[in-house]
């Protein structure tokens, strides 16, 4: 028998969550709190320092938070920073004038944000700190292959790090939206509607870990879907991860109450008046939290020409400030020093921080 659905009894009141965390995409579509604006003099001191980087010639690894002073900016980024990690969890920045760089200015300039936020973290078993979401050709169908590197549309998910960020150097031809939802608000919404569904999700859950497999850990790592801890709801989704990691030896099946409950879950993802849509125009920063939202993309159309075709860069961040998460999902992931979601981590691998796709 699978061991995701709790082994007690246990039929105390389930937990409701009345918190900043708990918003609704239909009442954030008529805000713009979550949205800031560049001004002249923050993009002028972003240009400054970028320019200063690029000129030293060291890589994206070697710099650290003292390099990128930002003054004019950095209370801007405190503030976000607390919304991710405290408030409604997330974040967009717009107006970087990306056309006005080159790749590698446009990383630094991305890297020093970030810094300014967390520490960078690796993002697949080569080490990459840096990412490139772009379709690469790939099947979505190889059970070692990630949403990212295709063009396919992605479910509702949460990845291995505190906080994910994307800045948009190129959009699609069509479709690629971005959509987020609140993962309080989607535990909400199951304890009002299926109780019974809430409690198998509190469960553990087995997943693949893609092939990228940390020293002495297993081809696969568990987790339950949500996990209540220091009067937050915790959340950790990757529904594909799930159903990939069914063809790994020694993983309890699936019962079909634990597929319901996945489904129910989806279908108020999907609920427009739950989540909240939004297109990235080139130079637009999201940043959300892993831990608070669940994030997912619609299938999208490149323009045929290879430098026109969609194309954002992507940090994980570890923040060191960041909520308390239950050793039910840390014990999944290797941690940084301070005691943070380090990612993915690969033994014998050195972290990198590619301008350019790999």
């Amino acid at each position: 028998m699978s061991d995701a659905v709790p082994q007690n009894e246990d039929r105390s009141p389930l937990p409701v969550y009345r918190n900043e965390q708990a918003w609704y995409g239909r009442d954030m579509a008529k805000r713009s709190d979550w949205i800031h604006h560049f001004s002249a003099a923050e993009l002028a001191e972003l240009h400054e320092v970028t320019m200063a980087a690029d000129a030293s010639g060291r890589d994206l690894t070697e710099f650290t938070l003292q390099d990128f002073p930002l003054p004019a900016l950095r209370p801007t980024l405190m503030a976000a920073q607390r919304e991710l990690l405290r408030g409604r969890g997330f974040q967009v920045f717009r107006g970087v004038p990306v056309e006005r760089y080159t790749k590698r200015q446009a990383a630094i300039l991305y890297w020093a944000i970030g810094l300014n936020l967390g520490e960078p973290v690796s993002q697949n078993a080569a080490g990459h700190l840096l990412g490139h979401v772009t379709n690469s050709g790939l099947n979505y169908a190889d059970p070692e292959v990630r949403g990212y590197q295709t063009k396919a549309r992605l479910a509702y998910h949460t990845d291995s790090s505190d906080v994910v960020g994307l800045l948009c150097l190129k959009k699609s031809k069509s479709g690629g939206l971005s959509s987020i939802v609140s993962s309080t608000t989607l535990w909400n919404e199951l304890v009002a509607r299926q109780p019974a569904m809430a409690r198998i999700l509190m469960g553990n859950f087995h997943r693949t870990r893609w092939g990228e497999v940390p020293a002495g850990k297993n081809p696969w790592c568990s987790n339950p879907i949500f996990a209540p801890c220091d009067g937050y709801m915790v959340a950790s989704y990757v529904r594909s991860a799930i159903h990939k990691g069914q063809n790994i030896p020694g993983v309890p099946k699936l019962t079909p109450a634990q597929i319901e409950a996945f489904d129910f879950l989806d279908s108020l993802a999907m609920d427009p008046e739950i989540h909240l849509d939004m297109e990235l125009e080139p130079g637009d920063i999201q940043i959300v939290s892993n831990h608070f939202i669940l994030h997912s993309r619609t299938a999208y159309e490149d323009h045929p020409e290879p430098e026109r075709r969609r194309y954002l860069m992507r940090l994980w961040l570890a923040c060191a400030d960041g909520p308390a998460i239950p050793a039910s999902i840390t014990e999944r992931l290797g941690l940084t020093a301070s005691g943070r979601p380090a990612g993915i981590t690969v033994p014998g691998v050195v972290p990198i921080a590619p301008v350019d796709i790999h």
